[in-house]
């Protein structure tokens, strides 16, 4: 059974950084996954905010995050990251990690219906 847990959530002064990590475990071998960022804020839907190949080469970012956010990937340990700066308020929310099992490596899906996998999430509170 594939688990995925994040780290790195807090509590953070708008302009400030957090550096958000989902680590994989339980992955068969030979599996690849498309892996992806999502949050969501309490009274409002899930939303992406984005998603990257197993490779690491193709990223998709929302344009609310696009320019103040980096995601990468470490296949060998299992491990996304998501480098938040500039934060903002509007950035506080529960930010979850999913993957998709995938024969494509160069594919990543913006959807979460794609996603069979789902961290419990790491909160993220930006202060004004």
């Amino acid at each position: 059974q594939v688990h995925l847990v994040e780290s790195g959530g807090g509590l953070v002064q708008a302009g400030g950084s957090l550096r958000l990590s989902c680590a994989a475990s339980g992955v068969p071998d030979g599996t690849t996954f498309a892996m992806a960022w999502f949050r969501q804020a309490p009274g409002k839907e899930r939303d992406l905010v984005t998603a990257i190949n197993w490779s690491g080469q193709h990223t998709y970012y929302a344009p609310a995050v696009r320019g103040r956010v980096t995601c990468s990937i470490d296949t060998a340990k299992m491990t996304v990251y998501l480098q938040m700066n500039s934060l903002k308020p509007e950035d506080t929310a529960m930010y979850h990690c999913a993957a998709a099992g995938t024969y494509n490596t160069d594919d990543y899906y913006l959807g979460p219906a794609a996603y069979s996998y789902w961290g419990q999430g790491s909160q993220v509170t930006v202060s004004s």
